[in-house]
């Protein structure tokens, strides 16, 4: 996911998704994308509209979880949308940005969103154009990551950041993706866009990875962080030192830690 006016620390390039997908999907993403699926076939909704879809990790199982939803899955990122219609091609696939999405009014029955609302400049103002697509009784369902210490793998990486930049280190794990970790602020700004919140909850699920290194390679080659560390002059001595300190908190590998996020459902 990216979005418009994003800072240095924040873009995402065209090299960045198969990263993502090899080293990150699997890990950090997918026991999630099969949580919120479970939910949004509980719900039987006949169109989908996907927002910050990525490389399609939560596309797929939405596809395979009911061969007749219709899934439209967007993501303003154009790369992460090339590289997600080859792993989800059952959606139908556009460019999008959260904040004016091209879509007509009541056009679908369900809104989901897997970690990207974090992204969003203005969650207010994405939140009344989810509402506007939503059909009456429509639901939007997506989550959004804690604090950042309750995700063991990206405390154990935003330790080796700050070792290998004692001065000045990248700020976008604490800031973006954990930067929406109030589920009392997340709530407020549900009621403002005019949702109803049927469902909030908190839900810790365990990461599992083959190696630090597998880890520490996607988040500064499939990441934001990518950029933050190329701006501050960082190579491969970053990495290692970044693996080194992720080894010393997790272990040598095989390695596991929670993860914990929100889950959110509101109504029209």
């Amino acid at each position: 996911m990216s979005v418009t006016g994003i800072k240095g620390d924040r873009r995402w390039s065209d090299s960045m998704p198969m990263a993502y997908e090899q080293h990150l999907v699997p890990v950090v993403f997918r026991p999630f994308a099969e949580d919120l699926t479970a939910r949004a076939a509980a719900l039987r909704p006949g169109r989908i509209l996907e927002l910050a879809a990525g490389t399609g990790v939560l596309t797929s199982r939405l596809l395979a979880a009911d061969s007749s939803a219709e899934v439209t899955a967007t993501d303003l990122n154009e790369a992460m949308v090339a590289f997600g219609a080859t792993r989800a091609p059952g959606a139908v696939w556009r460019q999008a940005d959260a904040q004016r999405l091209p879509f007509t009014d009541g056009g679908f029955d369900l809104v989901v969103c897997q970690f990207g609302v974090m992204f969003f400049p203005d969650r207010v103002a994405a939140f009344t154009e989810v509402r506007r697509v939503l059909a009456p009784s429509g639901r939007f369902l997506f989550n959004t990551w804690g604090p950042l210490a309750s995700h063991g793998f990206e405390v154990a990486l935003q330790a080796g950041l700050e070792r290998a930049f004692p001065v000045d280190p990248p700020r976008f794990l604490p800031t973006v993706p954990h930067g929406y970790a109030d589920p009392a602020l997340v709530a407020a700004d549900l009621t403002a866009a005019g949702f109803t919140v049927e469902e909030e909850r908190e839900l810790t699920l365990q990461g599992r990875a083959a190696s630090t290194a597998d880890l520490a390679t996607g988040y500064l080659t499939g990441t934001p962080l990518r950029a933050a560390v190329e701006e501050r002059g960082g190579g491969p001595a970053v990495r290692a030192t970044v693996i080194e300190e992720m080894t010393a908190r997790l272990g040598p590998g095989p390695v596991s830690a929670p993860m914990t996020a929100y889950v959110f459902r509101a109504a029209t």
